[in-house]
């Protein structure tokens, strides 16, 4: 994959306009598509969307009604991605320390906290649009060992997940690991409910920040 400082020419043009300040209205789309080709790995999907994969970070995008990118949230999504998936997760081994886990029955979404901000990366179950149309959940054993591969290098862990018991991908995920990988399950540090749909990715990880900020004796 191809890093930002690689860019010349047209797709250097659309990146820096990306983001510019104020947001552009005037962002062609055909423009936009090329630079996340140049970027990443790019796949249209059934319904016309496009799914980018850049850096363990995924964008999905839909096709505008007129040729421009024109709408702010859709131009804000386009900034973070490029800023989210500019590095690299680190390789297998190498030590991370503080981690943050957000799952859920839709997605991990994996943070690796650091002094800088945060690297994140993101795993979908094999058959993720099986969730809106009301179907069984995939068995975890097709999902969590690949959670639990990418959590490998992480020296702590902390997991923020919504509800209870059955209902909770994150208890089903703790009680799974302690049964199969019980030395990365000693290294998970904390597991809190949070309403993690109705948080940003920067609350999430403030939060997650107060936690490891506060002495181990009175975390909850």
């Amino acid at each position: 994959m191809n890093s930002i400082s690689s860019l010349t020419g047209a797709h250097l043009r659309t990146y820096q306009t990306i983001l510019q300040h104020p947001l552009s209205h005037n962002l062609p789309w055909r423009d936009v598509r090329s630079l996340l080709e140049k970027l990443g790995q790019v796949t249209e999907e059934p319904n016309g969307n496009l799914k980018v994969m850049r850096h363990g970070q995924r964008l999905v995008l839909r096709p505008p009604r007129t040729k421009d990118v024109a709408e702010n949230d859709e131009v804000m999504a386009l900034r973070h991605f490029l800023a989210r998936s500019d590095s690299a997760a680190p390789a297998l081994g190498e030590s991370v320390g503080k981690t943050l886990l957000v799952i859920d029955h839709h997605e991990a979404r994996i943070f690796r906290l650091n002094m800088d901000g945060a690297v994140m990366q993101q795993i979908v179950p094999a058959n993720p649009e099986e969730f809106s149309r009301g179907k069984e959940r995939p068995d975890p054993n097709s999902y969590f060992p690949t959670v639990v591969k990418a959590l490998q290098s992480a020296e702590e862990i902390l997991i923020f997940g919504r509800g209870t018991g059955k209902s909770c991908e994150m208890d089903q995920f703790v009680a799974w690991t302690n049964n199969h990988y019980p030395e990365l399950a000693a290294r998970i540090v904390g597991a809190l409910v949070v309403d993690e749909k109705h948080m940003t990715e920067d609350q999430l990880i403030a939060k997650a920040r107060e936690f490891y900020a506060t002495p181990v004796s009175l975390r909850a």
